[in-house]
């Protein structure tokens, strides 16, 4: 059975859209964590594709690089 780390890896590669399970995994929180951040606006951008929640990589990307620096300026 593959990892989400190389699940991430290869849907970089391939499709750019990751679940929540992924994305979670990508940045580090638990999903429950990135849930809970959709719900008060305070995670990444997503999208929903029908039913389902996706995070495009470049917005994990975007989220973690933004919350870096303004961690920084504390």
């Amino acid at each position: 059975m593959e990892d989400e780390n190389s699940r991430a890896v290869r849907a970089r590669q391939g499709s750019p859209f990751l679940t929540a399970r992924q994305a979670a995994h990508y940045l580090g929180l638990s999903e429950k964590t990135l849930e809970k951040m959709r719900a008060t606006d305070r995670g990444p951008h997503f999208r929903k594709h029908g039913r389902f929640v996706r995070y495009h990589i470049d917005d994990l990307d975007t989220w973690s690089q933004r919350k870096r620096q303004d961690e920084g300026s504390r």
